[in-house]
């Protein structure tokens, strides 16, 4: 019974974390007149498939933190795995962040590296200690590089972006 309340409650705690994780990507998420204005590649999806695809993208995410949080019997790299996750998170609100609310598509571009490299990162644990569960995160690596490669080409049709901050 004991094991079932741990899982319960990291459920909860994962559940809990991607939702205010997409809580803040979507309040940052503004689709305005200038975002309407930039010049986009015509390979660009369709605006409504990102939601669907983050909600996809964040259930995978809660799913590996679970498995792995499970999986992972030494604490002190359940606590780095922890702390990799949630720098992630922040990378992911400081993209759309860049992006929406700086209106610099190009801070965003440099910033999207590091955001790869939160994904990678916890991935690489989890093939170590939890086996398969690093597949969770392979959508959101794959979403986020494709994302990386669309930010560069609205840089590319849009820049300059104006003064450095």
């Amino acid at each position: 019974m004991k094991a079932f309340i741990v899982s319960w409650g990291a459920v909860m705690v994962a559940a809990f974390g991607v939702t205010v994780l997409a809580g803040a990507g979507m309040s940052l998420t503004v689709l305005d007149n200038w975002y309407y204005s930039l010049k986009k590649p015509s390979w660009q999806p369709p605006d409504w498939l990102f939601g669907p695809a983050w909600t996809l993208i964040f259930i995978g995410e809660a799913t590996a933190a679970v498995i792995g949080w499970h999986a992972m019997t030494d604490a002190l790299v359940a606590g780095l795995f922890i702390i990799l996750l949630l720098i992630n998170a922040v990378l992911n609100i400081l993209w759309s962040y860049f992006f929406f609310k700086l209106k610099r598509p190009d801070f965003a571009l440099f910033e999207v590296g590091f955001l790869w490299l939160s994904i990678a990162a916890p991935m690489l644990i989890l093939a170590i200690y939890a086996g398969k569960a690093w597949l969770f995160l392979l959508p959101y690596l794959l979403w986020v590089s494709f994302a990386a490669i669309l930010n560069n080409a609205i840089v590319r049709l849009n820049s300059p972006f104006g003064e450095v901050l």
